[in-house]
């Protein structure tokens, strides 16, 4: 039976998001790999636990979070059930809708039916009454706004989640989102964009955005999908994303300057006493408008690595100085 650590709020760091009352772990756990029916389920337990014991309180799923669709909600809904629902008053659980789900017009996208009936399989799969927070998980082209800020606003009404956010959405959408929720009276909490060293839209404008609004944020991919780690320094390893075929990260995204800056980089955060992976996190947390770096584990001990990194969190001006060059070059 689990049994939470009594000292899992001492060395966690707690970030507001936005303009809210709601704060966030500057670490937080998601369930997009990793937790579905084709991994070892003890395995993602264990790390559910060690996540929570280290004071990760926002774990963050989607309707298609998997392999297969569904299946990661489903396992952390079995979790809950078993170990961790005399926490639910400790805990953040986010889901999302926006991605394919079913057959037919009804199974994707941003319309008023699919968001709504998402949500409704959602809390079925957890075991839940609500979630926390319930995202749009990407435009809609197709869908008047109005409509989707509409379906966010009835879920909250309804009782089915607390805050709402988007993810993905441009910096003149977000605008635009974030108005209509003000206006309907629930203010848009979150946004959940992709973001990274190598991987830097957001800079163009979207961090102004939801700073000007009083959006938190909760950023994703923040390891560029492994490259910010040591793992392709000499080569492609064999079981790595970028070695399958069908992975996010393909092969020729691994290029040779790309290799160089990795190296470059790597002597940087070993001069900080930290691995590539734990800087390139702290590097996002430099940024006050960060509410939170979503990160995945596959292991306890990447989940430790990855939480370990908050041990030092400020950066030297030359050393800021030093990455930009190597970025930029």
């Amino acid at each position: 039976m689990y049994k939470a650590s009594e000292a899992r709020y001492q060395d966690m760091p707690y970030r507001r998001c936005g303009r809210s009352g709601l704060l966030l772990p500057a670490i937080s756990l998601g369930l997009w790999h990793n937790f579905g029916h084709i991994d070892i389920y003890d395995d993602f337990k264990n790390i559910i636990y060690r996540a929570f014991d280290r004071g990760i309180t926002h774990f963050d799923l989607a309707n298609n979070y998997g392999p297969p669709a569904g299946s990661a909600e489903e396992n952390f809904g079995r979790i809950f059930k078993q170990d961790l629902k005399a926490y639910r008053d400790e805990m953040i659980i986010s889901t999302k809708a926006g991605y394919y789900m079913w057959p037919g017009p009804y199974g994707e996208w941003g319309s008023r039916k699919y968001l709504i009936a998402s949500l409704d399989q959602s809390l079925k799969r957890m075991g839940l009454d609500y979630v926390d927070i319930f995202y749009s998980h990407r435009p809609d082209p197709n869908t008047p706004l109005e409509e989707t800020m509409m379906a966010l606003d009835h879920v909250v009404r309804q009782g089915k989640a607390l805050y709402v956010g988007i993810s993905s959405y441009s910096p003149d959408q977000t605008r635009e989102a974030a108005r209509i929720l003000r206006e309907l009276g629930t203010p848009c909490l979150i946004h959940q964009p992709r973001y990274s060293m190598f991987d830097r839209w957001v800079e163009d404008g979207l961090l102004d955005t939801i700073e000007k609004d009083g959006i938190g944020s909760i950023v994703f991919s923040p390891l560029a999908q492994g490259l910010l780690t040591n793992k392709y320094i000499k080569g492609i390893p064999e079981g790595s994303r970028a070695a399958k075929a069908h992975g996010f990260l393909q092969k020729d995204q691994i290029t040779e300057s790309v290799i160089k800056k990795v190296v470059a980089l790597n002597d940087i955060a070993k001069n900080r006493n930290q691995s590539l992976a734990q800087m390139a996190i702290v590097w996002l947390l430099k940024d006050e408008r960060i509410t939170s770096v979503l990160v995945g584990s596959s292991s306890v001990q990447q989940l430790d690595q990855n939480i370990d990194s908050l041990r030092n969190l400020n950066f030297e001006h030359s050393e800021l100085k030093s990455i930009e060059d190597i970025l930029n070059f």
